[in-house]
């Protein structure tokens, strides 16, 4: 497996690989995976016809190589014979659709999510389900009824959730690029942990048709790869208006995302720093001297850089967690035994088919999410909190607006700590929700956002020694293409922040 897109490219152009041979790379590190004493647990299956449409790929290939029409066969298809990572609640015809839970044990999806024919259209091949967090309720991927993924950096702490194993297959190169979705910083969050980009484009930019709901207002498709250009050119083939999803939206200048260049003119950008994130309880030192190294690269490409006050932003986890649980209580009572997925009967009727069903076929912390969900919604609260968490993330909303009027950008970090050990925090949900401390209010107010692998953690560090940490890139809506290139420019300048795994190359 190569590193990104671009030198795989190069390398099935000029018949140095095939796209068999990433295929057949990436199963042959899957089955030794699976057989190491700390299994990887990214993938939770490779696809069993995934060999045929690397075959068929490399047929086209040898085609046009013959006639001498490789260039324009890749301008039709540009990621043609590239595999990449699905997470396992975004649809594959025929294919399992888990979201990881026991309740949809056994269900196959009845046709292509809108990301993964678009995908398919460009040449891609989904190589494989990845696994998360149970319904993508979690931080670390550790709620899952197949097991936790583990960090490729180090196989003791976790790899972030709910997108770990989509995060955790491109970190350990096994993928060259993976597809996660977030309603609270699912994709930025991992990928910070891994060491890799993530990005969570603007609401509407990626279609939501195919990809099992969480929070509807909040949930977004999102990237994970090795460079923002391995970002850039999925996002390119994949945006814009779908007939299927009423929310989907067009990105302006997605054409220029196809070859992606760096940011070069830092002496008119404005760069805001909300100060309830640099005085936030928890954020870890090593965390902090990374976002000052930060903000000290932008300073030193003459960037202007302010410390704004958003006290609004105060209250972002609050109305998150308010608003995704009733969402997420609301969508999930689809699940209940009668139409599709896990059933226990046992002849007493329907409500207790119900009952039984649920009570088996959820894990703990989905229980836990409806239950809170169900009890803001209930007749005594709804017009009190959920309006109130509603009120609270307009705020946001206006206010995130204004300030990009005088900003071009929110730099932030992306978690207050890096990778925790696995189990450290798996009874503690309340310790798990403020990891998502500094992603939600993105989600909120619906704009994008990318998490840069920034440095590490020190040597010293107790609780996490040499481990990733991510920054953020926070955007105006519809900016990807700006937010991209300041990323890029930092992988030019930083190349190795983000260090490929060996172990599984």
């Amino acid at each position: 497996m190569y590193y990104t897109i671009e030198d795989t490219i190069k390398a099935l152009k000029s018949g140095e690989t095939t796209s068999e041979k990433l295929v057949r790379a990436s199963i042959d590190t899957f089955a030794a995976d699976q057989k190491s004493e700390k299994p990887l647990n990214a993938f939770l299956e490779i696809y069993e016809d995934v060999i045929e449409f690397a075959k068929a790929c490399d047929a086209q290939i040898a085609q046009a190589r013959a006639a001498g029409t490789l260039d324009a066969l890749f301008a039709e298809k540009p990621l043609l014979g590239i595999p990449f990572a699905n997470k396992d609640n975004i649809s594959v015809q025929g294919k399992k659709l888990t979201c990881s839970s026991k309740i949809l044990e056994g269900y196959r999806a009845p046709y292509s999510a809108t990301v993964i024919n678009r995908l398919a259209e460009s040449g891609a091949i989904p190589l494989g389900r990845c696994n998360q967090d149970e319904f993508a309720m979690g931080s670390s991927t550790e709620y899952s009824i197949y097991g936790p993924t583990r960090n490729p950096i180090n196989r003791d702490y976790v790899s972030g959730g709910s997108s770990g194993g989509s995060s955790a297959a491109v970190a350990a190169n096994q993928a060259l690029f993976g597809l996660g979705t977030e309603t609270g910083g699912s994709v930025r969050l991992p990928a910070s942990y891994c060491g890799v980009y993530g990005l969570k484009p603007t609401y509407g930019v990626l279609s939501r048709w195919g990809v099992v709901a969480y929070g509807s207002s909040l949930d977004q498709v999102g990237i994970i790869g090795h460079s923002p250009r391995d970002i850039a050119l999925p996002l390119s083939l994949m945006s814009g208006v779908d007939f299927y999803d009423d929310t989907s939206a067009d990105l302006p200048e997605s054409e220029s995302l196809k070859n992606l260049s760096a940011y070069k003119d830092f002496s008119s950008l404005k760069v805001a720093v909300p100060k309830q994130f640099e005085e936030a309880k928890g954020l870890d030192p090593d965390v902090k001297k990374v976002f000052e190294d930060v903000k000290s690269w932008f300073a030193s490409k003459d960037a202007k850089i302010d410390v704004v006050d958003l006290p609004i932003l105060d209250a972002s986890i609050a109305s998150y967690y308010v608003i995704a649980l009733s969402e997420a209580a609301s969508n999930l009572s689809r699940f209940d035994g009668i139409r599709y997925g896990h059933r226990v009967d046992n002849q007493k009727g329907y409500d207790q088919l119900y009952v039984d069903t649920r009570s088996e076929g959820f894990g703990p912390e989905v229980k836990r999410r409806i239950i809170i969900g169900n009890y803001v919604l209930s007749e005594q609260f709804s017009g009190t909190t959920y309006k109130k968490g509603m009120s609270v993330r307009a705020r946001i909303q206006r206010e995130v607006a204004k300030l990009f009027e005088s900003y071009d950008v929110i730099l932030c970090p992306t978690c207050p700590t890096a990778a925790f050990k696995l189990g450290s925090k798996y009874d503690d949900p309340l310790a798990m929700y403020l990891s998502d401390l500094f992603t939600t209010f993105v989600n909120l107010a619906r704009i994008p956002s990318i998490s840069v692998p920034a440095g590490f953690t020190s040597e010293s560090n107790a609780s996490a020694s040499n481990m990733p940490v991510g920054i953020q890139f926070a955007g105006a809506m519809f900016s990807e293409a700006k937010i991209l290139q300041l990323a890029q420019a930092w992988e030019e300048d930083h190349a190795g922040c983000g260090v490929p795994v060996k172990e599984n190359n």
